[in-house]
């Protein structure tokens, strides 16, 4: 009897998510209620809280059409103060709810609710939202799925027959609050994950997952559209499928040209919209598989490898599928094959890539260390020589204020941040050198930010550096798409290096990869009004330090000029 008890209820599951696959783009609506709250999870043999919006993980989804408007109710039940962002949407003159903590609004505090307007515009494809205070967004995350405009005339291909979340994430088994307060605390490095999961589910390989892991059943000669999120704290991902492949016709929610591929190289922060066709040996079953890409050397990973199981028509239960192909994880010339081979597609993408920028930014990231403060104990500060990590953007370790910038510059309150960030490094060596002075791993502490004239034109060289740890950087600009016009490795030359930018067919992302000991060139037109964070999507460097703002300044007409704040925004 309970052998035929969990028949059913497997069956049942299966009946569910065939129903799930179904375009649901008629399940759009203008309201959402997120009641942020813990909820009891097992994975890896064990079972702990962990905070979700209304108790599921990954959170629900958000679906809208293109250029829509959207209300989101977030009421927090849950123990500590929490932010929502809505990455990737570019919310214009809206800054008001794009969510980073103390930068856009003072934390949501535990009983209390905030209203947040979501504003959609130039999006199609596929983003997602995620908790932008402390570690949270380990749990708190969900996908948005963005359709064409109403009575337009669709994809620019023909439509999928499905759609399916593709959440890739890490999963501890100790408590999170824990994990984030004991390696500030403690100045080294956060304790790596234990899994890598697939729409939280860590899958065959690990342990007490095989009955979890996630399963796609498809149909024979249709076509899957895989809407994929790198939604994991620390970890660029390599992604693939056995034997079938990948066409990539979206990137952050702006088309590309179509990209076959056996794999993909997505950084947190990135969405990839791919599609799959269903058409390998249906007899067989097909693992999709992630790990990490992780360059740096003698710095530790989550090596482990997630799987889910893609199998025809529920055929062969008891069959062994098939693994994928994935590079190795220090493999950078296939993680940057992939990642240059991706291309515009400038007939369906609103932007064209600015040619005469007026404003020129060349901007250090860098791993480094802070010497032990004072009255503590060197075997207490578990950095590299007894120090503690930082990180920076042109020598500046980033200094969060207790109350939001956005706030402090609209009504001009004094003390909160300063003018003045570099517009260029204020030291200039060899940035990836392999062996530099120990006096230059140490940064300076602010609070500054890059003010923007309207309209200005503008181009960032991200420039990484070999200090203390040279490591891939993910580098995502709230408010803003952007064209990424080139990538390179050693340090950035001004004379030689443009003459190779992509200035007729670069893609359109909020979030990019700048290579170990190399650089990335990105352009972008500021037109959005308002303040919009700017940092690394690798939450450890986040935490060190390695962000900035951008505040764009008004324009002349009304519908350039930042408009004031909601009546109910979250108190400091």
């Amino acid at each position: 009897m309970k052998m035929l008890l969990l028949g059913t209820k497997k069956m049942f599951l299966q009946i569910l998510w065939c129903f799930s696959l179904i375009s649901l783009s008629s399940q759009t609506r203008s309201h959402y209620n997120f009641v942020v709250r813990e909820a009891r999870y097992t994975r890896l043999c064990s079972t702990k809280s962990i905070l979700t919006v209304n108790g599921k993980f990954p959170g629900p989804a958000i679906k809208v059409y293109k250029g829509d408007t959207i209300y989101v109710n977030v009421h927090n039940r849950g123990k500590n103060n929490i932010t929502i962002h809505w990455h990737g949407v570019k919310q214009p003159r809206n800054p008001w709810t794009d969510g980073p903590e103390y930068i856009t609004q003072c934390p949501i505090q535990p009983g209390r609710s905030f209203r947040q307007k979501i504003v959609f515009s130039t999006e199609e494809g596929t983003l997602w939202w995620h908790a932008h205070s402390d570690w949270s967004r380990a749990t708190v995350h969900g996908p948005i799925y963005i359709y064409p405009k109403k009575n337009s005339s669709g994809y620019p291909f023909p439509k999928p027959q499905y759609e399916v979340p593709i959440i890739l994430g890490e999963w501890w088994k100790s408590d999170l609050n824990k994990v984030f307060t004991q390696f500030i605390k403690s100045g080294g490095a956060p304790n790596n994950s234990d899994a890598v999961t697939i729409n939280g589910q860590p899958g065959d390989l690990y342990n007490c997952s095989q009955s979890g892991t996630f399963k796609l059943n498809v149909e024979h000669g249709k076509t899957y559209h895989l809407r994929i999120i790198n939604a994991a704290m620390n970890l660029i991902l390599f992604f693939s499928v056995s034997k079938h492949n990948l066409t990539l016709f979206a990137h952050d929610a702006m088309y590309t040209k179509e990209l076959t591929t056996s794999y993909i190289c997505i950084a947190p922060g990135q969405t990839m919209d791919v599609l799959l066709h269903a058409n390998q040996n249906p007899n067989n079953k097909y693992y999709m598989a992630a790990r990490a890409y992780s360059t740096g050397v003698g710095v530790p990973f989550d090596n482990s490898t997630t799987t889910a199981i893609i199998q025809y028509n529920n055929n062969n239960e008891n069959s062994t599928p098939s693994f994928p192909f994935l590079p190795s994880p220090n493999d950078t010339k296939s993680a940057f094959a992939f990642i240059r081979s991706i291309r515009g597609y400038p007939e369906e993408n609103p932007f064209t890539c600015p040619l005469n920028i007026k404003t020129h930014i060349v901007t250090t990231i860098s791993v480094n260390t802070f010497p032990c403060p004072r009255g503590r104990s060197p075997s207490s500060c578990q950095a590299p020589n007894s120090t503690i990590f930082a990180a920076s953007m042109n020598n500046i370790s980033f200094v969060t204020p207790r109350t939001d910038i956005l706030e402090a510059y609209y009504y001009h309150i004094n003390g909160v941040y300063r003018k003045g960030f570099p517009s260029f490094p204020p030291y200039v060596f060899n940035f990836t050198g392999d062996f530099l002075p120990l006096e230059l791993n140490i940064p300076k502490r602010g609070t500054k930010v890059k003010v923007l004239k309207y309209g200005s034109t503008v181009e960032v060289v991200f420039q990484g550096t070999n200090l203390v740890a040279g490591i891939d950087h993910p580098m995502h600009i709230h408010g803003f798409s952007f064209h990424v016009i080139g990538y390179g490795f050693g340090n950035f030359n001004r004379s030689r290096d443009p003459k190779n930018y992509n200035l007729v067919d670069p893609p359109l992302q909020n979030t990019v990869i700048v290579p170990i000991k190399g650089w990335a060139a990105i352009r972008f037109r500021a037109t959005n009004p308002g303040v919009w964070l700017m940092h690394c999507h690798l939450d450890r460097h986040l935490s060190w330090g390695m962000e900035t703002v951008f505040i764009v300044k008004n324009g002349k007409a009304s519908n350039e000029t930042l408009p004031p704040p909601p009546p109910d925004m979250p108190p400091c």
